[in-house]
């Protein structure tokens, strides 16, 4: 897996219900760089801090794989890097593979994957449309967040170096099918709500669904 691009947002104020709010959807490349912190990316936008950002979401990842995918979907939509509100754009990501768990050096910093990304109205906002919410859903190639283990700077080039595999753990993929399944499947739960790895009140609310 490769680091095809970085990017950030500055403040872009949308408008909600009635209401003006500010976001850090509305991401650009950024060709020096960027430098993850514990909980955010330095120089970015994180505006709501109930939803973004925070230690299992200190930066986003989203697979430059699945761009042709939507540009099919929406081909009046300029798709610069980072269109998805992603901070790293990376090539050769594969939902299906990555495990919730894993540990991955990128550049200089090392990272864990928490959780994948549950689309909420921002993303309907960028691309004009609320309907892109179910069709994200409907697709299951998320992306991911991460957490970061040691804070260190990534910029485009860089590789992303598998260090240590998670054990007895969901891909990215099975566990965002898992979040929006009305029938959850019990094997799957077993597996993931002990998972450090996901934040506790995410696994609490999965544990109870756990059937006894």
């Amino acid at each position: 897996m490769q680091i095809v691009s970085t990017n950030i947002a500055k403040p872009t104020t949308i408008e909600w219900n009635g209401k003006k709010q500010t976001t850090g959807m509305y991401k650009n490349p950024t060709d020096a760089g960027i430098y993850l912190e514990k909980e955010d990316v330095k120089g970015d936008e994180v505006s709501d801090r109930k939803h973004h950002g925070g230690i299992f979401k200190a930066c986003y990842l989203f697979s430059e794989d699945h761009y042709d995918y939507w540009k099919n979907l929406y081909p009046n939509i300029a798709f610069n890097y980072g269109v998805f509100g992603e901070n790293l754009t990376v090539k050769g990501l594969d939902e299906t593979k990555i495990r919730v768990g894993d540990i991955y050096k990128i550049g200089t910093a090392l990272v864990q994957v928490t959780q994948p990304r549950e689309p909420c109205f921002k993303l309907g906002i960028r691309f004009g449309t609320q309907t892109i919410l179910k069709q994200f859903i409907n697709h299951a190639r998320p992306g991911t967040y991460i957490r970061i283990l040691e804070e260190g700077f990534v910029k485009p080039g860089d590789h992303m170096l598998l260090v240590q595999a998670a054990t007895n753990s969901l891909t990215t993929a099975q566990l965002f099918t898992l979040l929006f399944s009305k029938q959850k499947d019990q094997s799957q739960l077993a597996l993931i709500v002990d998972n450090d790895a996901i934040p506790l009140k995410k696994r609490q609310k999965l544990a109870a669904f756990i059937k006894n």
